[in-house]
């Protein structure tokens, strides 16, 4: 069942069209991600989703309610939590917590049996004395969240919620996405990074304000039109430079210390034999070339590649 339903959702400010009719389904007790990159209208979807921000036309339902004329009972049944920090730097991790608390109208005896479980959830009981100011990047975020669940919401809005935060309060965070996601609480993430995508239940690619491709992680993955070649050798960064002056700059990837290589349905200038070819010929030490499932980032960068073709086609 669907519990978020989008319409030919749109947000235009002036000629600039943020979200430009989107329409999408979200299954109850879901994790969604919105993908995309900085610019792509992924905060301007979410505050409208979040009922924080009028659409200018098109509709959608939260829980069954819509998000413009049931718009105050959306915000009592949902947490949000935005890009930037919003809470309030001068007051303690639990002065907080509490401020949330009474402003979603939690009656005392369920506040604290409540805090305290937040506190411990997030690993923040040995800090609930320190102000928000003082804290870490990454415990920011946890106050954050610990805040958007203190009414128990349904389901839980995250805007980039771990932008800017080192890997292992990365970690951390998606492992209390995963305990609520256990518990049955429905979330709608954005993020720019696919290593969260490939984390989400279902994923939706955004750009200039338009879903370019949705689906499960493995339904999306079947939409890249080629092979991806995977090359592992002893000098990958100098591997990486021959390869994009032979093969071309937007079909040769470098994941960490693995080379990506695209061959779209259409081209036809270059095979597994004649990539391995040149890796031996140039001298680069061990080395092994295979075909390898595409990843989230393959498909992204593919879809990204029509779309500029597609955009160049327009213009000439």
């Amino acid at each position: 069942m669907a519990i978020i339903d989008i319409k030919n959702l749109k947000k235009h400010f002036g000629d600039t069209k943020a979200v430009d009719g989107v329409d999408l389904s979200i299954e109850e007790g879901n994790i969604f991600g919105l993908v995309g990159p900085d610019g792509a209208g992924k905060t301007t979807t979410i505050r409208m989703l979040a009922s924080i921000m009028d659409p200018t036309s098109g509709e959608a339902w939260v829980d069954g309610k819509h998000i413009v004329k049931d718009a105050e009972k959306i915000k009592e049944n949902i947490g949000y939590m935005s890009q930037k920090f919003g809470l309030y730097g001068d007051l303690t991790v639990l002065e907080n917590i509490e401020f949330y608390a009474d402003i979603y109208g939690v009656l005392h005896e369920e506040k604290r049996k409540k805090i305290h479980k937040l506190l411990t959830f997030s690993q923040l009981i040995k800090f609930k004395d320190r102000q928000a100011d003082a804290l870490s990047g990454g415990m920011k975020q946890k106050l954050g969240l610990a805040c958007a669940l203190i009414h128990t919401p349904k389901i839980l809005f995250l805007d980039e919620p771990t932008n800017g935060v080192d890997p292992v309060s990365r970690r951390d965070f998606w492992r209390i996405l995963y305990e609520l996601h256990r518990e049955g609480t429905t979330i709608f993430l954005s993020t720019a990074y696919m290593d969260e995508a490939e984390r989400c239940g279902q994923v939706a690619f955004f750009y200039k304000g338009k879903v370019m491709l949705s689906g499960t992680p493995q339904e999306v993955k079947k939409h890249l039109g080629g092979t991806i070649l995977e090359v592992h050798c002893e000098a990958p960064r100098k591997a990486l430079l021959m390869l994009r002056e032979k093969l071309g700059q937007d079909c040769v990837k470098l994941f960490g210390n693995r080379i990506h290589i695209y061959i779209y349905t259409e081209d036809k200038r270059f095979s597994l034999e004649q990539v391995t070819d040149l890796i031996k010929q140039s001298n680069l030490g061990k080395y092994e070339v295979r075909e390898t499932e595409p990843t989230l980032e393959d498909v992204f960068m593919s879809l990204m590649r029509e779309k500029e073709a597609e955009d160049a086609d327009v213009r000439y």
